[in-house]
């Protein structure tokens, strides 16, 4: 084996996944559903999917309600989005922070989305605890979406 091939090799799938985060600065000007918003970043419009969640779509039940919720948090507000990769669809893939507030857990938390384990890669280790022991919390407590019976990812 040639260890000196596998180390350049190794260093430059790491360096080219470093190189690929972008943070962007802006504010939400749109909400598509509970989990895809719009940030307008010097006049430039970014489609952001949030990070290892996934809301009901709007004819889901609890679509317009995990919409209106992202609303709440986000709307017309300043927010940061730490982007590791572009979806299928050619959106950003982000964690989106507003006033340090993590609008992903937000989402998990009140019920109006799932914490997606297999498209968390993008995440620390520690948001993806996070993510996990608060959706827990909110099946608990029978949050938003878990207090249908039998809830129906999209």
């Amino acid at each position: 084996m040639n260890w000196g091939r596998t180390l350049i090799a190794v260093t430059l799938t790491l360096t080219t996944s470093a190189a690929s985060a972008t943070t962007l600065n802006g504010r939400v000007v749109d909400i598509a559903d509970g989990d895809t918003l719009t940030l307008l970043v010097d006049h430039q419009p970014y489609v952001i999917s949030i990070a290892a969640i996934d809301a009901p779509e709007r004819y889901q039940a609890w679509g317009d309600r995990s919409k209106t919720n992202l609303g709440r948090l986000s709307f017309n507000r300043a927010a940061v989005a730490h982007c590791t990769g572009v979806d299928r669809r050619g959106h950003q893939v982000c964690k989106l922070t507003v006033n340090n507030i993590d609008v992903g857990l937000e989402q998990i938390k009140d019920g109006m989305a799932w914490w997606v384990r297999n498209s968390a890669n993008g995440l620390s280790a520690e948001d993806q605890s996070a993510y996990e022991s608060t959706e827990l919390m909110a099946k608990l407590k029978r949050q938003g979406l878990w207090r249908d019976t039998n809830p129906v990812p999209p």
